[in-house]
C-alpha cells in the first residue's frame, strides 16, 4: 500500500541493531525535542531547580531518591506527547476530530505527570517536615 508521498507503508527497512545507534537516535529525538518545544524546556528547567533544591534539603537518601525521580515522569510524559503531535502532524495537515483527540490525550498525559510529581512532592515534604 502506498502513501500519499509514494512511500510504501508497512515495508520499512530496519537496519541492523547498534546498541550505540540506538542510543545515538534516542540522543537526538531528547535533543530535538529540547530545542524545539517550550514545554520540555520549562520541565528541564523543573528537573535543574528541583534537582538543586532535593541536594540542599535535610532528608534520608530514600526521600531525596523518590523527590529526584518524580521529576522525569513530566520529561517522559512530554516526549511521548512530541512523539505523538509529529505523527499525527505527519499524518494530516486537516483538522479531523481524532487527531484533535489524540493530541488532548497526549496532553493530559502531561497534566497527569505534572499533578503526580507534584503529589510526589507534597507528600513527601508533608511526611518529613511534619513528622507524621
Amino acid at each position: 500500500m502506498k502513501a500519499k508521498d509514494g512511500f510504501e507503508i508497512g515495508k520499512i527497512k530496519q537496519r541492523k541493531f547498534s546498541l550505540l545507534g540506538n542510543f545515538l537516535n534516542s540522543w537526538n529525538g531528547l535533543i530535538e525535542v529540547s530545542k524545539n518545544e517550550k514545554p520540555m524546556q520549562a520541565e528541564l528547567m523543573m528537573l535543574a531547580v528541583g534537582t538543586l533544591v532535593v541536594i540542599f534539603l535535610e532528608m534520608g537518601l530514600i526521600f531525596k531518591l523518590i523527590l529526584f525521580t518524580s521529576l522525569f515522569f513530566p520529561l517522559f510524559a512530554e516526549l511521548v506527547n512530541s512523539a505523538i503531535e509529529r505523527v499525527v502532524d505527519l499524518v494530516t495537515t486537516e483538522y479531523h476530530t481524532l487527531a484533535k483527540h489524540a493530541k488532548d490525550a497526549a496532553s493530559a498525559a502531561v497534566l497527569l505527570s505534572l499533578v503526580i510529581t507534584a503529589l510526589v512532592w507534597v507528600t513527601v515534604l508533608y511526611y518529613v517536615y511534619m513528622k507524621v
